[in-house]
């Protein structure tokens, strides 16, 4: 059975349709969000806060997408590193 044909069946349409207006990740590229974690904790901080080898040795945009792309628990460290960094930005602009 084609992919097409469970996801009608199951009513699931991939996510693509459907707003998400509470859901700061949405719509959101994993380079974008990367790109944002390194200007706001750099290189190090980066790895200091996640220690994986695409942010400690040799770090580059490229090479981290490519691990954090086949390695689903590595991103999940970093959308949950992202979440955080956007609640500390939230914070500190109501104080």
């Amino acid at each position: 059975m084609s992919r097409r044909r469970v996801q009608r069946r199951c009513g699931h349409d991939g996510g693509m349709n459907t707003p998400q207006p509470r859901n700061p990740l949405h719509g959101l590229t994993l380079e974008a969000m990367l790109a944002e974690l390194v200007a706001h904790f750099g290189w190090s901080g980066l790895g200091e806060r996640i220690p994986i080898r695409c942010f400690t040795h040799d770090p580059s945009i490229s090479s981290s997408l490519r691990f954090l792309r086949r390695t689903p628990w590595a991103r999940e460290k970093v959308e949950s590193l992202y979440l955080f960094m956007l609640r500390e930005r939230a914070r500190r602009l109501r104080d």
